[in-house]
């Protein structure tokens, strides 16, 4: 049953919702940064029939594929941190 096809296509939705939730909250650079807009168009979906640490269920991932999406996430010494990820996974995905 966690790993029927229609236990993924929900995982998928889910993650659906929380790629546009970090899309519509991702930050976008100024007049200075290099790549505007970079970070919020790289966000991706990914889904696996065989996942979790037993590989015995349906999962799906959501990342982003921008070089520097973990600086975004965690923050550096001078740049706080934006959790984009994290608030979207606490807004959406229901």
């Amino acid at each position: 049953m966690l790993r029927s096809p229609m236990v993924q296509r929900e995982m998928v939705r889910r993650a659906t919702v929380i790629r546009t939730t970090a899309e519509g909250i991702a930050p976008v650079g100024g007049d200075s940064d290099p790549h505007p807009g970079l970070y919020k168009a790289s966000f991706y979906v990914t889904s696996k029939a065989r996942g979790g640490r037993r590989r015995d269920r349906a999962t799906a991932t959501v990342g982003n594929r921008a070089y520097y999406a973990r600086w975004v996430e965690y923050g550096t010494e001078r740049v706080r941190a934006h959790h984009v990820l994290l608030r979207a996974a606490t807004a959406g995905g229901r």
